[in-house]
């Protein structure tokens, strides 16, 4: 997939150098230029009904023979390492994050081993289609341009979509993007599309987290559209940075991407996943990982809730 060329001019030196080094990346994967999605805008439950499977196929009765994986016994996943709270490598080295440890819950109810590899957002989704990987782990919104692409397991968590800014920034909330600001974003995600097709300007693209945010902190850029999850794992005291306004979106889902020719994969995961569910371990990741969702009530926003449509969330 092609993004059109950046403006050049209107970019600062370090940014555009940045930006010039994303054209030898790997090969984009997500929404098609000229194709609007409005990641702000309210959920479709109708829609998202469609793509979540009435229910799923008891654990007793996935035939791990017939997963298609790479190596027998194995998920081999693609992941990035710098996007806290969900995918990153923590001081020891280990693959973790809330998506991952979800994942390593669900090989655990399936009795696979998960084996995770770093790699940039902008060529995961081609990675999981060409089998690369045989899933993607990276909190990736359920578009329709994606879909053209991989399948989806059933979603297991919503987002928040957040505009970053310097402390004084003059830059308030999304009311206050507009042509000429330097906005940045990590190539390939939902908030690309939204800058790119919904707003109809052209943003500076980061290959990863860590880049946009240190762009946003040493003055670069006026500011980054962000995943709200990957911003609040930023933004720290003492940088000088804020998150200037957040909004739900709970329009696309989150869910994991497997080739979407394997059904029997996207079956199995879907087990697993309303396994976690129904057990209380999805709840307490959750909580875990997000510290502003201690409760179904925040965890379960306007009437979403994760996995299939027959698992029910524990009583408390």
């Amino acid at each position: 997939m092609k993004f059109k060329a950046p403006k050049w001019l209107s970019v600062a030196p370090v940014a555009a150098a940045l930006v010039i080094s994303l054209a030898a990346c790997g090969g984009g994967s997500s929404e098609p230029s000229g194709t609007a999605t409005d990641a702000l805008a309210g959920s479709d439950q109708k829609s998202l009904d469609s793509f979540t499977t009435a229910d799923v196929t008891p654990l007793d009765k996935i035939d791990k023979s017939k997963l298609g994986l790479i190596t027998d016994g194995t998920l081999r996943v693609g992941t990035l390492s710098d996007a806290p709270p969900n995918i990153f490598i923590d001081p020891s080295g280990k693959f973790t994050g809330y998506d991952n440890e979800l994942l390593r819950a669900i090989g655990d109810k399936l009795g696979l081993k998960v084996e995770f590899a770093s790699t940039d957002f902008s060529a995961l989704l081609s990675q999981v289609g060409n089998k690369q990987f045989d899933v993607g782990s990276s909190s990736i919104s359920t578009t329709d341009a994606r879909r053209k692409t991989v399948g989806f397991t059933n979603g297991y968590d919503f987002g928040y979509m957040a505009v970053v800014t310097k402390s004084d920034s003059k830059i308030t909330g999304f009311g206050d993007i507009k042509e000429g600001a330097r906005i940045g974003v990590v190539q390939g995600t939902v908030q690309d599309d939204y800058m790119t097709n919904t707003l109809k300007i052209e943003p500076v693209r980061f290959p990863d987290y860590n880049t946009v945010y240190g762009n946003v902190k040493n003055g670069q850029i006026d500011a980054w559209v962000a995943p709200s999850q990957q911003a609040e794992g930023q933004v720290k005291d003492g940088d000088n940075t804020k998150i200037a306004e957040k909004v739900v979106n709970t329009q696309n889902f989150t869910a994991y991407a497997v080739n979407k020719d394997n059904q029997p994969l996207i079956d199995a995961l879907n087990s697993g996943l309303d396994a976690v569910i129904a057990d209380g371990t999805w709840a307490k990741l959750t909580a875990e990982w997000y510290k502003d969702r201690p409760t179904a009530a925040e965890q379960t926003p306007q009437g979403w809730k994760p996995g299939s449509k027959a698992v029910q969330l524990p009583a408390k």
